[in-house]
């Protein structure tokens, strides 16, 4: 795949994400923000919480699922992003919780979202 595919099929997974939290009752608060450490694709509120999700969207499972590259040392990075965002933002959310929302796109058919809540 080239490089311009893989950026397009990342960026329809994470507007598919986006619309499935939407529909979840998630208030999104920031999409692909960046610092020195790294970069959160969504930010979203779920009532009081904080909500830091990394979004993984595939085409084939062919190197394993989406939720398979989520390591403990990406989960270590996702927690100081989330510091770092709430250090640079005036919200005080009564907790703070990681998701991951796998998009799997298909050659054919539609595509599937999944979530799972609290990762990290």
């Amino acid at each position: 795949m080239t490089h311009a595919r893989n950026l397009a099929i990342g960026r329809f997974g994470e507007d598919l994400a986006v619309r499935h939290l939407q529909q979840l009752g998630l208030v999104v608060l920031d999409r692909n923000w960046s610092c020195r450490f790294g970069e959160i694709d969504i930010v979203a509120r779920d009532g009081a919480t904080l909500v830091v999700c990394e979004v993984k969207t595939r085409t084939t499972d062919r190197y394993g699922g989406p939720f398979e590259a989520i390591t403990d040392a990406k989960a270590v990075r996702l927690r100081r992003l989330a510091g770092q965002w709430l250090a640079e933002h005036p919200v005080s959310p009564a907790a703070v919780r990681i998701d991951v929302v796998s998009v799997v796109v298909p050659d054919r058919g539609a595509p599937r979202v999944d979530r799972v809540t609290g990762v990290a």
